[in-house]
């Protein structure tokens, strides 16, 4: 087998953007929320504490600590929740911190289009049915060419740009948004077609594009009107992944406060197993360290099942079950595609949904030697 590929989710709130600044004040980053958070019911690990403290990661000082730790462990690539409202947002991370350290060569990074409105639950009270969005995703057939030109001339031709068999690669998080917003199926493969050729014309081989794909979303009524099962074999991605486990399971619904993170993983070792049966291009799967979205919602509140994200479950993981989870992960590739050893973890750095590798106060490195320790044994 060939050696795997291990790419991160990185999260990228925790440096000042001016958006951010207009609506909660100078200086603000979401580690505020980190700084407030405390437990919220019996044994409930809050406040998680960053063992580097409160860093600005649009610093490369900061990001090279962070490109030295990762590598160090065997991760391969950064993927940068990547967020596009009439223009970026939350940029300063990538092109002030990761592209401008002077180690940046030693890890390779890509995007994923975060493709939804960016709501306010910063944090999130209990009483409040629809958060207010303060920048809607409004991205169409008419404009996406424009951000392809964008991604291409401004990332995909850096040298660390992460490729897949060569083709430099590209996820959307939200498929079925995504397709409403271009105007329907064809439409949506038309426009992603277009991306592949732009690429060409500026001098690339093509683009790897991948679908974050969920095994719940045809039993979900905000996505009758574009089946899932219908879109995966019409759209030609290269492959297809998850962002994370969460909300897999009815556990995630009748377990309050607590969801058991071993049973949870193999709630989706079942998924990725049929995912990679079903699914018309590869599937690779993914690790979620832990959940917690506590720290978005109001402290002083109580914490019982709210109206959804982000009053939900907690799913505490450690060091130790997170191992255990990347060794069946490991299992798992040998078993389904060994052609394609490529897996997911979620994430670095979703401190404010309590899903990090980073080390903090009570495991510190912990979690990072797990993922080194079954990687060796390869």
């Amino acid at each position: 087998m060939k050696k795997i590929e291990t790419a991160v989710y990185y999260f990228p709130n925790y440096h000042v953007d001016p958006r951010n600044e207009a609506i909660h004040g100078k200086e603000w980053t979401e580690w505020e929320l980190m700084k407030c958070a405390k437990p919220r019911f019996e044994g409930h690990n809050q406040p998680k504490i960053p063992l580097w403290g409160y860093e600005d990661e649009a610093d490369p000082a900061v990001m090279a600590k962070k490109i030295d730790a990762a590598a160090d462990h065997g991760i391969t690539s950064f993927i940068f929740d990547w967020y596009w409202y009439e223009g970026p947002y939350l940029e300063r991370c990538l092109n002030e911190g990761f592209l401008k350290a002077p180690n940046k060569d030693k890890l390779q990074f890509a995007l994923m289009w975060a493709n939804h409105d960016w709501k306010n639950f910063h944090p999130g009270s209990r009483e409040t049915k629809h958060y207010p969005v303060n920048f809607p995703w409004s991205t169409s057939k008419d404009t996406v060419g424009y951000v392809w030109d964008y991604v291409i001339e401004k990332f995909m031709t850096q040298e660390n740009y992460w490729k897949i068999g060569g083709l430099p690669y590209f996820s959307i998080y939200a498929v079925n948004r995504f397709i409403g917003q271009m105007g329907g199926v064809e439409a949506t493969a038309e426009v992603l077609a277009q991306f592949r050729e732009k690429a060409v014309k500026a001098g690339l081989p093509g683009v790897h594009i991948n679908g974050i794909w969920f095994d719940v979303l045809d039993s979900h009524p905000a996505y009758s009107e574009c089946p899932q099962a219908d879109w995966v074999n019409k759209l030609g991605f290269s492959s297809y992944t998850s962002y994370n486990s969460c909300c897999i399971s009815n556990s995630w619904f009748t377990t309050f406060p607590r969801v058991d993170y071993a049973k949870d993983y193999e709630h989706y070792c079942a998924i990725a197993r049929k995912a990679k049966k079903t699914l018309p291009a590869p599937y690779f799967p993914v690790v979620t360290s832990g959940w917690d979205s506590s720290p978005r919602c109001v402290q002083s509140e109580v914490y019982d099942p709210g109206p959804g994200y982000p009053w939900l479950p907690v799913m505490e993981g450690t060091p130790e079950l997170f191992g255990k989870a990347v060794a069946k992960t490991i299992e798992l590739i040998k078993e389904c595609s060994p052609e394609d050893p490529v897996f997911f973890i979620n994430a670095w750095n979703e401190w404010t949904e309590g899903s990090y590798l980073e080390p903090d106060t009570r495991y510190q490195l912990g979690y990072l030697e797990a993922l080194k320790k079954e990687l060796a044994k390869q």
